[in-house]
């Protein structure tokens, strides 16, 4: 019930987040559309954030929360605020030095990270410029993970999970309020982007004070705890980030097709992140340090216990969000994002470029849980190996479905590496009994894939019957695109209930067990 709580609070922050996220992208495609300034504001974005995702909040998490929480417990308060003091010194001091050569080199570094962006052009001047406007958000951001690791090995999983609220509402605020004092609307947002970052690490400090959590800032000083988490984060960089590594890829090749491909790409994430991180971010904070400890004490019932709800967790969310983006994408893009300079012809290719990731969806949701596995049982290698395979399956799946299906083929190609990823995960930890599937996951899930299909089929009839209303006033869209979304919920909730996944006597007896 812990984990349940646990996954709970994160999952609720993340969705305000999300939902926060969805109306600052709404502006976004109305504002800038799909045009050359939307394609660089994208990759000023995506650079600091596959940074962060990957190296700050993925490998780093990963690293410093075990090592944390064992200071904490066998040694105090004292020692783990030296030691979090310590990485936080260390840390300032080396991404500074970062940040400062990277902006310095960034016309360079556009040329790789986007190579069909050429010198001269819209494209690649705006990209300079906003990325090296946005990149300190990368240092402010790893600093916040950090006290957010902290918060999260105190049980405290509110306020981290809570802090991207803050960087959608201050770059919703940068865009309405600060686009007439800058050249465009993209240079507002950019701004915006790293005072986000500094807004989030003020709200960070302020909770570390406030729940009175031992913090000494120490002197830059690589320290045997600090070596020993940095070199825990080598491996962790590859296999925490798999999925943004894909992504990455993905810009990348994009950046190759005609303006608007990369735009294309980010807005589809965008709806596809919503129950990717509902899903995985909630199991992947929730489950590690909890699985952790239940491996080092060597209670293999308990760790059985926690991957297999975790994983049913995933599935329950992922399985019908799947088959939702794959059945309504066009009628979800178009009343989210097909205002002012956002086009039908962008909202179809939008559209086809969300059901290739959908495809993958739940793939790339269990495996965070299988990550978490290894990662609690103190193995990095294996994961390591099984992203660098994936990473490189990408982009050959990639060059090869560009060349058939365009800017769709990226995502496609994206999807199908999730599975290919979950495939080699599982097999690897096959034999292990304490991370085995136990026999009420195998009985739910073809219950939650019935389930989903049972939806399906109701979503492709009030997708039918409503379609009228999607070609009216925008109320009329977000009215209709409700009524379409609402009635699949209604029947996956209804299904559910009927085939005993989860019934409505489960809930009432958790919530009485939790207010005794």
């Amino acid at each position: 019930m812990k984990l349940l709580k646990a996954m709970a609070t994160i999952a609720g922050f993340t969705l305000l987040s999300r939902v926060a996220g969805m109306i600052r992208d709404m502006l976004t495609a109305s504002v800038l559309g799909a045009g050359p300034i939307a394609d660089a504001f994208f990759v000023a974005l995506k650079l600091p954030n596959l940074f962060r995702r990957i190296a700050a909040e993925g490998a780093f998490s990963v690293s410093f929360i075990p090592l944390y929480s064992k200071t904490l417990a066998q040694e105090g308060d004292d020692a783990a605020g030296k030691f979090s003091g310590q990485v936080f010194s260390v840390m300032l001091l080396i991404l500074s030095v970062f940040s400062a050569l990277i902006m310095l080199v960034m016309p360079w570094v556009i040329h790789v990270i986007a190579p069909g962006f050429y010198e001269g052009s819209d494209r690649y001047e705006a990209a300079v410029t906003l990325t090296q406007l946005t990149f300190p958000y990368l240092l402010l951001m790893s600093l916040v993970a950090l006290f957010g690791g902290m918060l999260n090995a105190h049980s405290k999983f509110g306020p981290f999970s809570a802090a991207p609220i803050i960087f959608n509402l201050t770059l919703i605020a940068f865009m309405l309020a600060g686009t007439p004092f800058f050249p465009t609307a993209g240079h507002a947002m950019a701004v915006g982007v790293s005072v986000s970052g500094l807004v989030q690490l003020a709200m960070m400090a302020f909770f570390i004070r406030h729940y009175k959590i031992t913090f000494h800032f120490q002197r830059p000083k690589l320290g045997e705890k600090t070596k020993h988490m940095f070199k825990l984060m080598g491996p962790g960089v590859l296999s925490a980030g798999v999925f943004q590594i894909n992504l990455f890829v993905d810009m990348m090749v994009a950046s190759l097709l005609p303006a608007g491909a990369i735009s294309f790409l980010y807005y589809a994430d965008r709806l596809n992140q919503l129950p990717l991180s509902l899903a995985g971010i909630a199991v992947g904070t929730a489950l590690l340090p909890m699985l952790s400890r239940a491996l080092a004490e060597k209670n293999h019932e308990e760790s059985k216990d926690l991957f297999n709800r975790a994983l049913e967790f995933c599935f329950f969310v992922a399985i019908p969000s799947a088959v939702a983006l794959l059945i309504i994408p066009i009628p979800m893009v178009a009343t989210l994002f097909e205002h002012g300079k956002f086009t039908a012809h962008e909202t179809l290719q939008t559209s086809y470029v969300l059901m290739g990731y959908a495809i993958g969806l739940p793939a790339y949701i269990a495996s965070k849980v299988f990550m978490t596995a290894f990662w609690s049982h103190g193995d990095t290698s294996t994961p390591v190996k099984i992203s660098i395979l994936s990473a490189l399956s990408n982009v050959a799946l990639c060059l090869l479905l560009i060349g058939l299906l365009g800017v769709a083929g990226i995502s496609l190609a994206t999807g199908i590496v999730g599975w290919l990823q979950v495939y080699l995960l599982h097999r690897q930890l096959k034999g292990k009994d304490a991370l085995d599937f136990d026999k009420r996951l195998r009985t739910v899930f073809p219950k939650v894939v019935v389930c989903s299909c049972i939806m399906a089929m109701v979503l492709a009839g009030l997708n039918y019957g409503l379609q009228e209303y999607f070609h009216r006033e925008l109320h009329v869209k977000i009215l209709a695109l409700l009524a379409l979304i609402g009635g699949g919920v209604i029947t996956y909730a209804l299904a559910v209930q009927v085939s005993g996944i989860l019934k409505i006597s489960d809930i009432k007896n958790y919530l009485k067990r939790r207010k005794g």
